[in-house]
This record gives C-alpha cells, structure tokens and sequence, in this order.
C-alpha cells in the first residue's frame, strides 16, 4: 500500500512515488492515473499531482490524452527493442571513453554503487536494487563526460524504467543480471574498452530477451 507523502520537497516526492509505481507495476501500462485515488493514496491534493503528471509526460512514462485523462505510456515491442538498441550503442561508446577518461576515484565509486546494490540483491530489495542498477548504467555513461550522450541516454533510460524493472522478475533471471554486473564491473576496473563494451552488448541484449515475452507486437 502507498505511504503518504511529508510535506517537505512535496514537488520531487510525489515524481518519486509516481515513478516507483509505474516501475513496480501498482500504476500499470495503458491505466488511467485517478487524481482522486492516488492523491488520497499518497495525502496530496490534486494541483501538485498535477504537475507531477505533467512532468512525467515530458519524460514519456505518461501520456495526456484529451477526454481520458493522464494514462501511463504502454509501449509495444517494436519500441522497446529501438529503445535498448539506442541505449545500447550509447553505452558501448560511453564505455570505450570511460576507460580512457575516468580518473581511479570515478571508477571506485561506481564500485561502491555495485557493492551497495549486491547487498540489495541479497536482501532481495528489488526497487532499491533496480535504482542502484540503474544509477550505475547512467554512471558509466557520466564516465565519459560528454553532456550530450548523457542528455539522450536519460531520456530513455527513463521511459525504459518499467521495461528494465520486469527483466529482473524471478529468480533465474535476477541472477543472471546480478552476474552481468559482475562482469561489467571487473572490466571498468581493469579499463579493458573492448571488454566492457561487449559486455555492455550482451547486457542489453539479454535485458531485451528477459523482456521481450512480456510485451505485445503491437
């Protein structure tokens, strides 16, 4: 069940939870946000949910349909699989330039968000462990210190965030992830590019056949 929100930084909290939601599924893809249930649901009145909605939209996890409301963007196969594909080249290239650039403290504290999400892992923590996954892809990325690249890699990283949430569902798959950071990270630490960025690859593209059954073709 939700927990209401504090007053404080009223405007981030309410993104937060709204996201955490639509990731963990209680907002699922293709619903309609109810300003009323949710609001009571999280102790907000409708204005700042509003605005919060209104964000989302920007960033494509909601989508503002005249007469229906705010409905949380369901995307289809076809556009999950162009998302990672983009998100993967992104990664490959950050990854070669971060073995470059990146000074030994940048890379440890990529360690360190490895390390915290490991004990995630074990304490079976999926939401914690999922946004420290995800900080440390958007890590990477920052590594190669081009604004740009990390511009469009957020972007879509976002609208994934749903998408990449259900590839750890189950236990097989969840390690099978755990394991490719494993990799991935040894591979920083010893700045082998070629390395780091096939593995980034398979990554991605195992992400997407962790996926890919629970999406339609349309």
């Amino acid at each position: 069940m939700a927990v209401k929100i504090e007053r404080q930084s009223l405007h981030d909290a309410i993104l937060n939870r709204l996201r955490d939601m639509i990731i963990e599924g209680h907002l699922p893809p293709g619903s309609r946000i109810n300003e009323g249930q949710v609001g009571a649901q999280l102790g907000v009145s409708r204005t700042p949910l509003r605005e919060a909605i209104k964000f989302l939209a920007s960033e494509g996890l909601v989508e503002l349909v005249p007469a229906r409301g705010a409905l949380v963007k369901k995307f289809s196969a076809k556009e999950t699989s162009d998302m990672l594909d983009v998100i993967s080249t992104l990664e490959q290239h950050a990854a070669r330039r971060a073995c470059e650039v990146a000074t030994t403290h940048e890379i440890s504290e990529i360690r360190e968000l490895h390390d915290e999400m490991i004990e995630c892992y074990r304490r079976a923590d999926r939401l914690a462990y999922y946004k420290l996954n995800q900080a440390i892809h958007s890590g990477i990325v920052a590594l190669a210190d081009n604004a740009a690249l990390s511009d469009v890699h957020t972007l879509l990283q976002t609208r994934v965030k749903r998408i990449r949430f259900i590839g750890h569902e189950g236990p097989e798959k969840w390690a099978g992830a755990v394991a490719e950071h494993e990799e991935m990270i040894a591979a920083l630490e010893a700045r082998d590019a070629d390395r780091l960025a096939a593995i980034l690859a398979q990554h991605l593209q195992l992400a997407w056949e962790r996926v890919k059954p629970e999406l339609d073709d349309s």
